[in-house]
């Protein structure tokens, strides 16, 4: 069956105290009760729908966490200060001491490093994988294994997961499947192929501004409970919650997520096609030629397309940063990093998202320090941007005049 997760959203009836037709923001950090008990009861969890400190819960985060939990198709969700606290609570949730973590060894720089350096500090133990190699998944696993960690694109190499598959595996192992979907908000739905814990850096597509850094973390309402439990909640001890007046906003910006979505692949697949013709070398999940293409077609929600995210190889650092200072002169948009804005963005990945990864395991993964990786944004003359970005191809010699 079909899933859409606009819609889902859209069906949310959130209203202010007062019929406001935008939820009103709760700008406080502290809340009253009426007697004494109900402070008791709501620490010992057994009062519904009261709120104690903002730490906790907040009721405009709330309002939030119900959309992105609406659009995931998950029983809960829960808000934080950033996408790296969505991603370590999770992980510390699931994992103490002693247990063990596979993961894509393709994956954002910042999760990388936390994988590879942080936590094997405090005895948690990682392995990276092929996430596209089954084989090697299965063959990593332990009997202390608690977790397979990947996303469903994965940053910046643009691999696609096979959630379906991983889940399979996770579930006959009684491991918990967690997937970072930053890169493809309702293009696809994690936990309607399996995944267990859904996490996003909503700095990204999500709000699509960056004008805030927030992320999410959507699950069963048994973990986001556990999760915000004020004994020993990973979230509510270590304290990353999102500012309301944040939420407010982003839950506007959640409300326009299916159209952008759909102009950022639209604009992704319009250069993709062409620079394909021009011989430049190129990933993109939308094209014929990409690994893993049947795969997302397979496992997309078909009508948001295949996503605003592509690299493409130049070979050398002196010819990417050549490229990108003249898509940046000539107005293509902004060599920055991050992605999901409505410019255009672009980076040299090996250098700034993925200079955490140490470089013999760049050569090992195929990252190639003239890898630029773009966020294409919703630009209405998407056909002029591309014919600067082929201009700019031409004078860096990458394609033949």
């Amino acid at each position: 069956m079909k899933f859409d997760p606009a819609s889902k959203i859209q069906q949310l009836k959130q209203f202010g105290e007062f019929g406001d037709v935008n939820p009103s923001i709760t700008d406080s950090s502290t809340y009253t009760f009426l007697h004494g008990s109900d402070m008791a009861k709501t620490f010992e969890g057994m009062m519904e729908g009261c709120f104690l400190y903002s730490r906790h819960w907040n009721p405009t985060n709330k309002y939030l966490s119900e959309a992105l939990a609406a659009m995931e198709d998950t029983e809960s969700a829960w808000v934080t200060g950033s996408g790296m606290a969505a991603i370590t609570c999770a992980l510390l949730q699931l994992c103490k001491q002693g247990d063990h973590i596979i993961t894509s060894v393709t994956t954002y720089g910042g999760t990388f490093a936390f994988l590879k350096n942080w936590l094997p500090k405090y005895g948690i133990e990682v392995t990276f994988v092929d996430i596209s190699d089954l084989e090697s998944i299965k063959k990593a696993i332990q009997k202390k294994t608690k977790v397979i960690y990947t996303e469903s694109v994965t940053n910046p190499l643009l691999q696609v997961s096979d959630i379906p598959a991983l889940s399979v595996i996770a579930k006959n192992h009684n491991i918990q499947l967690m997937v970072d979907n930053t890169f493809t908000p309702m293009i696809i739905s994690p936990k309607r192929l399996g995944a267990d814990v859904v996490v996003y850096s909503m700095t990204k597509f999500i709000n699509g501004k960056n004008d805030c850094v927030a992320g999410a973390i959507c699950g069963t309402e048994k973990f986001i409970s556990d999760l915000s439990n004020v004994n020993d909640g990973t979230a509510m001890l270590l304290g990353p919650v999102l500012d309301p007046m944040r939420s407010a906003s982003i839950l506007k910006n959640i409300h326009t997520l299916h159209i952008r979505m759909r102009q950022h692949s639209s604009n992704a697949m319009y250069i993709a096609e062409r620079l394909e013709k021009l011989g430049v070398s190129i990933r993109y999940p939308g094209l014929e030629s990409h690994a893993q293409h049947q795969l997302h077609k397979q496992i997309m929600n078909e009508s948001f397309g295949f996503g605003g995210m592509l690299a493409i190889d130049l070979g050398t650092g002196e010819k990417a940063n050549e490229f990108m200072q003249g898509l940046q002169d000539n107005g293509v948009g902004y060599l920055a990093v991050s992605l999901g804005y409505f410019k255009t963005l672009f980076s040299c990945s090996g250098k700034s998202t993925s200079s955490e990864i140490p470089q013999q395991i760049q050569d090992e993964m195929g990252l190639s320090e003239g890898l630029v990786r773009f966020s294409v944004g919703l630009d209405n003359d998407i056909a002029n941007s591309y014919l600067v970005i082929e201009k700019c191809l031409r004078e860096i010699g990458m394609v033949k005049t």
